[in-house]
């Protein structure tokens, strides 16, 4: 018997609960009656919200608790979290002190998945790492299940997977905070302070990445980032192979840039495996994200297939996604940048000044850094200001004004309390030749769901223009 149908047949008559009717989830709650287990729904939306979600699952047996009294009375004999919901929520303590089983739709997929896992976190890039780590594998000829954070839920898609096949899968930290998972292949592109607003400290949230790896057992393989200050002092478990990429300098082992050519290097011994200039995606940040890609699948495909990737690859949507051209103005989305250091490397990206769209939901993150680099980089900075009970807009326009760099006529600060008003006062204001750029600097949720959603509200604003 598999693990898979062992899962299926532990589920089999238990009461289990489902927190949050989502992308990961849905999938789940399906894969759970067909098992023959019990099945509740908690979730935050109305029954009138969720419409003919609710009608469906209700007529076939589940049952629901929804509103904004959703997580009382929370039990069951296995409780699935939703991906963001801290594991030490006052619901979720009570449960476990109860006798509840906590656990979640990835941290299951990982422990019965049949092929070798390669898991990705880290505060910025790991979309992309995901994503080239999976379509170079695929070039390589295997057949690749690419998921977790990224979107789609691979646990229903066990009975598909072969032994031979590989699954790609990026984790955040709310996912990984009570995971004790075991990949075969680990990385943790860079950890700087994210998600302030839900993890307690950023103690704890370094912890949660270093559960990508402390698990892994002798055979694996830990990629870590050789240039940021937090992830470059990980151990690795005992017989894990360790592999290293850098920016500014020679690694012992892994990949590393040097005057504008990439290297392998083993034992110290190095060779070329490309120029960087022929990466197509721009930006020195995706310089480091292939680096990182090449070490995760490195004894498993050639260079040629990285370099083949690396000609052909165009981007991830909403990562520096280039919308339209219209009168000499150029319209970039980079929706995915939800902090200060991931619309840094945005801006570094481009050879000339932009006109930057940011502000959004506070992860009660710093700022203070992220003013010199907006003087730098930015001719023109709009702040959308659409929620100000829940606004980084302030926090950022005091970073800029407090920076040592700032210039009043060089750097231009307009705010607005609509998104769509700002994104067409920047199309107002921008002249041929001008880059306009959507990268937040925040979360979305302060009047979107995801940031798919602020994404794809931009481009549809961009093209009616």
């Amino acid at each position: 018997m598999s693990a898979f149908d062992r899962f299926l047949e532990t589920m089999s008559g238990k009461n289990v609960t489902v927190i949050g009717i989502g992308v990961s989830n849905t999938p789940l709650i399906s894969l759970l009656l067909e098992a023959g287990a019990h099945v509740t729904v908690h979730d935050r939306k109305s029954v009138e919200e969720l419409g003919e979600i609710y009608e469906g699952l209700h007529d076939i047996g589940v049952e629901f608790c929804v509103g904004s009294n959703y997580l009382k009375n929370l039990s069951g004999d296995y409780i699935f979290r939703t991906p963001g919901m801290h594991p030490n929520q006052p619901a979720l303590v009570r449960a476990r002190e109860q006798g509840s089983v906590i656990t979640s739709e990835m941290e299951v997929f990982m422990q019965v998945c049949p092929c070798p896992i390669f898991a990705i976190t880290g505060s910025d890039g790991k979309t992309t790492t995901t994503t080239l780590t999976c379509e170079i594998l695929k070039k390589a000829g295997y057949t690749c299940h690419l998921g977790g954070n990224i979107g789609h839920p691979l646990l229903a898609d066990v009975p598909f997977i072969n032994e031979t096949d590989m699954a790609v899968v990026e984790l955040s930290s709310f996912q990984l905070m009570d995971m004790q998972c075991a990949p075969a292949a680990a990385l943790v592109t860079n950890v700087t302070p994210n998600h302030l607003d839900v993890h307690k400290d950023m103690t704890e949230y370094i912890q949660a990445k270093t559960n990508i790896f402390v698990h892994q057992k002798p055979g694996a393989k830990l990629v870590l980032n050789a240039d940021d200050q937090v992830s470059k002092g990980f151990q690795p478990a005992e017989g894990v192979e360790l592999m290293q990429f850098s920016m500014t300098k020679p690694v012992q082992n892994g990949v590393y840039l040097q005057d504008g050519v990439i290297w392998y290097a083993e034992d110290g011994n190095r060779r070329k495996i490309m120029d960087a200039c022929e990466i197509r995606i721009p930006g020195a940040h995706n310089i480091a994200n292939y680096m990182a890609a090449i070490c995760l699948t490195h004894g498993k495909v050639t260079f040629q297939d990285v370099c083949e990737v690396a000609h052909e690859f165009g981007g991830v949507e909403h990562r520096l996604e280039l919308v339209r051209t219209l009168n000499g103005v150029r319209y970039y989305n980079d929706s995915i940048a939800s902090s200060p250091t991931r619309t840094a490397a945005g801006l570094r990206a481009f050879q000339q000044k932009v006109i930057l769209l940011a502000g959004g939901h506070d992860k009660k993150i710093p700022y203070d850094s992220f003013g010199p680099v907006v003087c730098d980089h930015v001719k023109r900075l709009i702040l959308i200001d659409a929620n100000p009970d829940d606004s980084t807009a302030p926090a950022i326009r005091d970073a800029v004004l407090s920076a040592s760099n700032y210039d009043p006529d060089a750097l231009v600060i307009d705010t607005y309390d609509d998104f769509e008003k700002a994104v067409r006062g920047a199309a107002d204001a921008a002249v041929d030749g001008d880059i306009v750029l959507l990268s937040p600097a925040s979360a979305s949720f302060d009047i979107f769901q995801n940031f798919m959603e602020r994404g794809n509200r931009f481009k549809d604003i961009v093209n009616r223009l």
